[in-house]
């Protein structure tokens, strides 16, 4: 079986902070992680730095939901804590 998903990725950038926000749906379930990233007063302004940035924080912290997520069905299923590594 093959299955296709899309992440959406959706940014708020106010000056020197861009954020930025994942969102995955995954057999009707939908996960949002989250990141942001800050520019320094003396950096030069280059948007997309802080874009990647933001974006990378976004796609770890919907990572760690979704082995989260993960790591709950498991213990459901065996009825106590699953050793689910990162």
């Amino acid at each position: 079986m093959i299955e296709t998903s899309e992440i959406e990725i959706t940014f708020h950038e106010d000056g020197a902070h861009t954020e930025a926000r994942a969102s995955l749906t995954l057999r009707g379930v939908t996960f949002d992680g989250w990141g942001r990233a800050r520019r320094s007063p003396g950096d030069a302004d280059v948007p997309l730095v802080g874009e990647e940035l933001a974006v990378a924080r976004a796609l770890s912290d919907l990572a760690h939901k979704l082995v989260e997520a993960a790591a709950e069905g498991v213990d459901d299923h065996r009825g106590g804590a699953a050793p689910v590594g990162t």
